[in-house]
């Protein structure tokens, strides 16, 4: 059978059987007395064992067959759980998660686990794991008076024992290919060990089985035989008295249970009716084929805007009926489509518990994370962009912000650390706020290492307020602490934090307060691909503003500008903001200044910037395409589109025009 075509399932599913053994083991290391996350890490470690050995993939099921094995010790009270079980466990999937991870990217998922398979085994080593041995089976009185009447009808009785290879990791799948092949052949009318416990692999590596047969044991023995990883077959026949020595031997209790006796086997009938998945409605999809989809639809909405501008043009009435239904049919198709794309930001928080756990053991803290609205969602293309920036804040919040326990008591605080991460939708934005109950930042720490790299002078130092002095954390190269080691110190990664948050079109501020904690608020557009933006004409040519960025529109008179340091300025709400001319900016020909001004008020965080324009066209939704590699880094423009009368329009990148 060729295997490559499940491949795809298999990588997606181990994924996602690893991320919930993940996910029980932080649970279960909080409450190890609810074996209800044993049972769950159980079933997700046996489940990707089989698919292992199915595929072929002998690393990956080895170590999960010895995980199973700590796991089985631990949910029969055979394992006391501490430290080192847990980090075995945890190291384990690590590596599965190594291996799965090597698959997906074309290798052969091997890794050395021989140090941690010994470890494991030592783990269980230590409190041997009580397996249902297989030695005999009790004839009681209901089985003695079954086999007495099937003699009377002419059928032989026979106990057979079973012996498995030592090797075999997928036990209760060969015993259930030994029961089907017995079903076809008779009636199983008792097991040791039970059904139940086999169908769990409560046992080590052999089973009895009492079978009601007209076959010869010569024919049942070949037919065993020919199960894979079936080591040995013993079949002896079962003495059995006749039924009239046995009436006076029954009680009434036992004779009314004749009459409902089932065959105690998991017939292969009863068992794929128990494995029917349900009335499920979804299905997997490629990404790629809903990046085509996109694609295909972000041409519709620019031909959507095309016959909207012939349909002005030649005011007909039945064109202006049908454009207008299939702009909303269009823009129906466009909720749909871009609600497909959307996934939870739970695909990425999903990740940090884990190493919040591990970073915190390295430098000797306690900290615990709490994740709110992580079934929040956001449009893939920012996903897959936003989970470096959550690391470099998170480990950040663990070095910098949390301190070590003996200092919090100190302080009147409990040993044990908060952060908190927490999602959330408003308008077509999604926030994403990491707080924690730390130290805060050190306004006067932070302006004497800024003063020290030169990022500012002793002038400018004076007049910052707290959140200025905050932001300089994000200065390339800065960082406040005072040794270099694995988790922080060399500088590099607050800087990466606010550049890819803003690349997405996003923002990202700081407000702390000194000894009690600090929090880092993100915003993201929900999507990056199709954007509601304002049109904006100067001289003969049109830009996009995106509406995200805009605060409000306003028409300025020239005797309202005024001149500081040669910055044009204006009195806006109160607050003096700073104007930029874009035909200047953008060296627009043809240009000639009217009797007043049109501005665009912007905001980039905190601060705010008025842009000068000829006149506003109106909003309309775009789609945002790239320049290509021909026009890389042009200053202030992230992108262009193509309008409904085919022109192309530049779309401005107001942050960077906000310094």
């Amino acid at each position: 059978m060729d295997m490559n075509q499940y491949l795809e399932v298999f990588i997606e599913e181990s994924r996602e059987h690893l991320q919930n053994v993940n996910d029980q083991l932080m649970r279960f290391e909080k409450n190890i007395d609810d074996l209800g996350y044993v049972n769950e890490i159980f079933r997700s470690a046996h489940t990707l064992k089989g698919m292992s050995a199915t595929m072929g993939f002998d690393d990956l099921a080895q170590l999960t067959h010895k995980m199973e094995n700590v796991l089985d010790a631990v949910r029969n009270h055979q394992l006391d759980v501490h430290t080192e079980v847990l980090d075995a466990l945890f190291e384990s999937v690590d590596a599965l998660e190594i291996m799965v991870q090597s698959i997906s990217e074309g290798g052969d998922g091997q890794l050395d686990v021989k140090l941690l398979v010994q470890k494991l085994q030592r783990i269980v080593a230590e409190e041997p794991v009580a397996q249902h041995a297989a030695s005999s089976i009790e004839y009681d009185e209901l089985v003695q008076t079954l086999l007495s009447q099937t003699a009377d009808q002419g059928f032989n009785a026979f106990e057979i024992t079973i012996q498995l290879e030592r090797t075999c990791l997928l036990k209760a799948a060969r015993a259930y290919m030994v029961f089907d092949v017995l079903e076809q052949a008779g009636d199983v009318i008792k097991s040791a060990p039970t059904v139940q416990d086999i169908e769990q692999e409560k046992f080590e590596s052999s089973f009895i089985v009492i079978l009601v047969t007209n076959e010869s044991q010569e024919k049942l023995q070949a037919s065993i035989m020919e199960v894979s990883e079936v080591e040995s077959v013993k079949i002896a026949a079962v003495p059995v008295k006749k039924e009239t020595e046995m009436e006076e031997l029954v009680s009434p209790e036992v004779a009314a249970a004749i009459q409902e006796v089932t065959v105690l086997a998991p017939s292969k009938s009863s068992v794929e009716e128990k494995r029917q998945p349900s009335n499920n409605k979804t299905i997997r999809v490629n990404i790629d084929r809903l990046d085509s989809l996109m694609n295909l639809f972000e041409e519709l909405v620019i031909d959507r805007g095309r016959l909207e501008q012939i349909s002005k043009e030649l005011n007909n009435s039945e064109l202006d009926e049908t454009v207008e239904r299939m702009s909303r049919i269009s823009g129906d198709l466009q909720t749909i489509i871009l609600n497909m794309r959307m996934v939870p930001v739970e695909t990425v928080f999903n990740r940090f518990p884990r190493m919040v756990r591990q970073l915190s053991k390295d430098l000797g803290k306690q900290i615990e994370l709490q994740i709110v609205g992580a079934d929040t969602e956001l449009d893939r293309t920012v996903i897959d962009e936003i989970g470096d920036p959550l690391v470099h804040l998170l480990r950040n919040a663990v070095d910098h912000g949390i301190e070590m326990p003996q200092a919090r008591l100190e302080n009147g605080k409990n040993e044990k650390g908060t952060i908190r991460l927490k999602a959330y939708h408003s308008g077509n934005h999604v926030f994403i706020d990491l707080e924690d109950d730390g130290a805060g930042i050190n306004r006067e720490k932070v302006l004497q290492k800024a003063l020290d790299r030169g990022i500012i002078n002793g002038k400018t130092a004076e007049t910052l307020t707290d959140k200025q002095v905050y932001e300089l954390i994000f200065a390339s190269g800065f960082s406040t602490a005072e040794q270099i080691s694995d988790v922080s110190g060399r500088g590099v990664g607050l800087d990466v934090v606010k550049n890819t948050i803003e690349s997405l079109g996003g923002s990202v501020t700081i407000d702390s307060n000194e000894g009690y904690g600090s929090r880092f608020s993100i915003q993201l557009p929900l999507t990056l691909s199709i954007i509601s933006a304002l049109l904006v004409q100067m001289s003969e040519e049109r830009y996009a503003l995106p509406l995200s960025s805009i605060i409000e529109t306003a028409i300025v008179q020239p005797k309202e500008v005024m001149h500081v340091h040669g910055q044009k300025v204006i009195d806006f709400r109160g607050a003096i903001i700073p104007l930029i001319d874009l035909k200047e900016l953008f060296t627009v020909p043809n240009s000639v200044q009217g009797d007043h001004y049109s501005v665009v008020i912007v905001k980039k965080g905190e601060k705010t910037a008025g842009l000068i324009v000829d006149s506003f066209i109106g909003q309309q939704e775009i789609v945002l395409k790239s320049l290509g590699h021909y026009l890389p880094g042009v200053f202030a423009i992230s992108g262009a589109t193509i309008l409904g009368d085919g022109q192309v329009a530049l779309i401005i990148d107001c942050n960077a025009l906000i310094k």
